[in-house]
């Protein structure tokens, strides 16, 4: 950190924009916002450990105050101070107002921070916005071509199985990026990676043993900040510099970086909780109010974020364009959407101004938007949000599809709606197979092989008497709950690993993948680990070799998705004309055309060869525990896909031998998928 010659600053009035810390060569100039505080300071610190500012300074808003905003010019300091501010004003929580002036706040519009949250050290840290990106590319890979990651920075390699050097940090994954390309990714999504203000969750895990904290991060404080606890070093300025080296080096190898951003609330909580920054800056401004001051809770983490004021919309359209124009990310995933619609009275706009404007902003307008399109007080628009600038995290795919797959009844008709792009849910609005983020499990909820291991979930560990997570999570044990030595049970469970991967990546849509899915990653049936900071949660590396089956298999398929451009089309199927020349038709076993009102489970479809680069294919599914025999089109056709048979049968490419007949047997829940052989005059072609 610099050292502070107090005998040199020298304080001028400042400007009302932008707001936050501008760092020039021998000056910073303090910005912030506030309406109601009537005092304001300034405070620099010395050293991170300082509890107790060096320096303040107390605007006077005569001549530096312009409108709401407040902001001075301090010559004498250099990038790297140290600062936080001082407020006071009406201390009437009735009147929704939380000053005081005995809090030190951190700023909204801090770009770094160092210290700790926890103990009072926590502080804002004044730096440039520089990196050299002469050298670096963005990827902008086509929404229809995208294949999504999603996965946590410190999860994925703080194991010690991952065999990196710097396990847990930005620089972890950079050493992963050879594995993310051999899989086939093209995007990560990651979760939460700005700074959060809640780590310690003040209570222990089941056996008392372990100090539960806020894993996931989605509770943050600062929205412009990188979180220093990912960097291998983060003492002043570093964790910027390596979080923007993950995103060049990711960039290189054509990996997009998407991240999971958090505008529906704050770490602040709710009336009992800290005054950290917002609450003591313009709690009436940042937070949605009930008429008597008391916090609404559509985030069910205490407050919500006040999306519908102009002022908040400017500071998220802030934030956005940052991490587009400083940090070069290629978009975001918004954690619980409709909040962002929501009014000052919590009702759920139509046509809500700030998804709008995030939707026509001239510097977001290449990055991919998602929407998690619900929230925690009941609003669900999967479907309807924001329109076609926006992609939604497809929940209806992962119910319809896991429920499909359990065998559930009158299922058919939805799956196959969802296999191929959910068009009931997003034609109606002209919106296309790309607004579809299909996924199966995500990071909320079962992991892959805990889908197909547990009917109950088993959340002890997080200390809340089981009572957090889903109770529906359309899962199946196979008969015995979690590990087996039972042969049966794990061929079984194995063969539903890979009915899930092969149903993700020939499904029409985007495809989200939960990282770790792809090698059988467990966390021992919790669904909701948030608090697990520790083997529940990261990666075992080990799991690669051991569950080798599953892990090339998904390689396999990712590499066939990107082979057959009928996965990856951005329109749908129309089904019009003769069986032969329809772009897709449906059949029951008997090759005969689906009666949607039948309680059967079995499937087929063919896709016509000229949707798929003139190769006709055929997908059969049977999620039945019995086996069938499918009357297919005629053709000579090879099996690229059978989630029933061992490796490498599974997924056998071009040792697959030829077959010219109608009779396809598909054993008890798994899937086929046949492509034509273009050699020998397949289906399709003259005189078939």
């Amino acid at each position: 950190m610099p050292k502070i010659n107090l005998a040199n600053l020298k304080v001028t009035a400042g400007r009302p924009y932008p707001m936050g810390p501008i760092v020039y060569e021998n000056a910073v100039r303090f910005t912030i916002f506030s309406r109601h505080a009537t005092r304001v300071w300034i405070c620099l610190f010395e050293d991170t450990g300082d509890r107790a500012p060096v320096w303040e300074y107390e605007y006077d808003p005569q001549l530096h105050r312009t409108g709401d905003v407040w902001s001075i010019y301090v010559e004498g300091l250099r990038e790297g101070a140290l600062y936080k501010y001082r407020m006071d004003g009406p201390q009437t929580p009735k009147r929704f107002h939380r000053f005081n002036a005995n809090n030190y706040l951190l700023d909204p519009y801090a770009k770094a921070f160092v210290g700790d949250i926890h103990d009072g050290t926590m502080k804002c840290v004044a730096v440039h916005d520089y990196i050299d990106w002469s050298r670096g590319h963005r990827p902008n890979t086509p929404m229809n071509q995208t294949i999504i990651y999603e996965t946590h920075v410190r999860g994925i390699t703080n194991h010690p199985t991952s065999g990196v050097e710097h396990r847990g940090t930005y620089r972890g994954l950079i050493e992963k990026i050879p594995y993310l390309k051999q899989l086939g990714i093209t995007a990560v999504e990651l979760l939460p990676i700005h700074e959060f203000g809640e780590n310690l969750l003040g209570r222990c895990s089941l056996d008392g043993a372990i100090e539960l904290t806020n894993y996931w991060g989605y509770s943050n404080i600062g929205f412009f900040a990188p979180a220093g606890r990912y960097a291998v070093s983060a003492v002043n300025r570093e964790h910027l510099d390596e979080f923007r080296e993950m995103v060049r080096d990711l960039h290189a190898a054509d990996i997009e970086v998407i991240l999971d951003v958090v505008f529906n609330h704050t770490s602040e909580g709710n009336a009992a909780g800290p005054t950290l920054s917002f609450r003591g800056i313009d709690n009436s401004i940042y937070y949605l109010l009930d008429a008597g001051g008391r916090y609404l809770n559509y985030s069910g983490c205490g407050n919500t974020v006040n999306c519908d004021h102009p002022l908040v919309r400017d500071f998220i359209l802030d934030c956005l364009r940052y991490w587009v124009a400083v940090m070069h990310v290629d978009g975001f995933r918004f954690d619980l959407a409709s909040i962002l619609g929501r009014d000052q009275q919590g009702n759920v706009l139509e046509d809500a101004p700030l998804v709008r404007r995030i939707a026509e902003d001239p510097v977001l307008r290449d990055t991919k938007l998602i929407a998690e399109a619900w929230d925690a007080g009941g609003a669900y628009q999967v479907g309807s949000f924001g329109g076609i600038r926006w992609a939604e995290w497809n929940g209806r795919y992962r119910d319809d599809v896991r429920r499909y797959w359990r065998g559930d009844g009158g299922t058919r008709a939805a799956f196959a709606s969802r296999i191929t792009g959910s068009a009931d849910i997003y034609e109606w609005a002209g919106r296309s197979p790309e607004h579809s983020i299909n996924f199966v499990t995500a990071h909320d909820g079962y992991t892959l092989r805990d889908l197909v291991s547990y009917t109950e979930k088993h959340n002890w560990q997080n200390g809340e008497g089981n009572r957090d997570g889903s109770n529906e999570n359309y899962s199946t044990n196979c008969g015995v709950e979690g590990p087996t030595d039972d042969p049966e049970i794990n061929a079984e469970r194995m063969r539903r690993q890979k009915n899930f991967i092969a149903t993700l990546f020939t499904s029409i849509g985007v495809p989200m993948l939960l990282g770790g899915d792809e090698f059988g990653r467990t966390q021992r049936g919790n669904n909701n680990a948030y608090c697990q900071d520790n083997d529940v949660s990261w990666y075992d590396w080990s799991l690669v070799e051991k569950n080798a089956e599953i892990f090339d298999f998904t390689k396999k398929v990712i590499a066939l998705r990107k082979a057959h451009p009928v996965f990856r089309r951005d329109h749908y199927f129309e089904g019009h004309g003769s069986a032969r020349e329809a772009d897709l038709i449906w059949f029951d076993v008997d090759g005969k055309a689906v009666d949607w009102l039948s309680k059967d489970l079995t499937l087929g479809c063919r896709v016509h060869a000229e949707h798929n680069g003139y190769v006709a294919l055929c997908i059969l599914f049977n999620p039945t525990r019995r086996e069938v025999r499918f009357q297919v089109p005629m053709g000579t056709w090879k099996v690229v896909i059978d989630t029933g048979q061992p490796a490498p049968e599974d997924c056998p490419g071009d040792t697959s031998t030829r077959m010219r007949t109608r009779d396809v047997d598909v054993l008890p829940v798994s899937m086929v998928v046949l492509a034509e052989d273009t050699h020998k005059g397949g289906a399709g072609s003259p005189g078939t």
